[in-house]
């Protein structure tokens, strides 16, 4: 017995008539009296006139708004096309994503054509189609919810012009704050000094260095004496002078409290381990690494004037023995200026 669907291959439509709901489906349904009359369908996919009804409004809703879509991508294309809209500086993952909804919109398509032509579905290439762009849009689905916010962002500041005030983005740290700004801070001074003294009328004006005492009026002589009398001072107050004097001295010895950065250190480690012993009630051992740290702190303060022998050499010295004093190397900025200030005076000189 043929089935609702087979008939039209059958019967024209002019001469099939139907009375009562029309069944579309393919199966579990039977027709009752086939003499080119149907009067009763037993289905549970029936289709009553409602339903048509609503589908042909639905399928006029589709049609608008399909013309005003299409009316809408002519206008942006014809801005494209002129250059009022950019397309250069787009989101390449946006872009990947809008070719595979229109890709599986047109496959989709295509399956709708096959399917109210009554085709085959089976072996169809569209089909395949849409299960591999189905699978990838699902896959970039994680990958959309994580660039929403900034995809967000970016249209409204396009559209509005500026950033929003409550944006919690704007109070992120810039790296590029961190980066050093000395060499761009030097330039900037020198070019405003130099700015400053063009400036400036011809006058003289004395540079604004440290200040230092004079001691122009004394001679080589007086300088060598003043240089050994500050040795001979350095030497008797050195470590090896001090702990002679306190051995082949007679008088009282004076004992007195220095302060040792490393000893104290340890002394508040050990502090800090003996009141942790005595509120649990544990002795903690003593580990290797403390053992050396003992051992290395015993000799660490008298290592640096154990070798110090030529502090005193300068009780033993005379003005002629006395060692050529160095003299000072100048800071590269401040011999530049001194150089560029005396380049200057010789200018007006000639």
């Amino acid at each position: 017995m043929p089935t609702v669907a087979s008939l039209p291959s059958i019967v024209g439509p002019a001469q099939l008539q139907l009375r009562g709901p029309v069944c579309m489906c393919q199966s579990h349904c039977q027709v009752m009296k086939c003499n080119f009359q149907i009067n009763y369908v037993k289905c549970e996919h029936m289709v009553t006139e409602q339903d048509i009804s609503k589908l042909l409004s639905f399928l006029k809703g589709l049609s608008d708004q399909v013309s005003d879509v299409s009316s809408s991508i002519q206008s942006l294309l014809k801005k494209v096309d002129s250059g009022e809209i950019s397309t250069s500086k787009g989101i390449t993952f946006l872009e990947v994503k809008y070719h595979l909804l229109l890709s599986y919109l047109m496959n989709l398509t295509y399956v709708m054509l096959q399917k109210t032509e009554g085709r085959k579905l089976s072996g169809c290439p569209a089909v395949d189609r849409l299960v591999e762009m189905r699978t990838v849009l699902e896959r970039m689905r994680p990958i959309d919810q994580k660039l929403q916010y900034q995809v967000d962002k970016l249209v409204k500041t396009a559209l509005t012009g500026a950033i929003a005030e409550n944006d919690p983005l704007r109070y992120r740290p810039n790296p590029a704050n961190l980066r050093s700004k000395l060499e761009e801070e030097e330039n900037q001074d020198e070019s405003s000094e130099e700015e400053e003294e063009e400036a400036k009328p011809k006058k003289y004006v004395p540079p604004k260095v440290v200040a230092m005492h004079y001691d122009g009026d004394e001679t080589v002589k007086q300088r060598q004496e003043k240089q050994l009398e500050k040795a001979k001072k350095r030497a008797l107050s050195s470590a090896l002078m001090q702990e002679l004097k306190g051995e082949y001295f007679d008088g009282p010895e004076e004992v007195r409290e220095g302060v040792n950065l490393h000893r104290l250190k340890e002394d508040k480690e050990a502090r800090h381990k003996i009141e942790y012993e005595e509120d649990y009630f544990v002795r903690l051992p003593v580990t290797r690494k403390e053992k050396q740290a003992q051992r290395r702190l015993a000799t660490t303060s008298s290592l640096k004037s154990l070798t110090r022998f030529d502090d005193i050499t300068a009780l033993d010295q005379t003005r002629e023995d006395m060692p050529a004093k160095k003299k000072r190397k100048l800071p590269s900025k401040l011999r530049k200026k001194l150089q560029k200030s005396a380049a200057k005076k010789r200018k007006r000189k000639f």
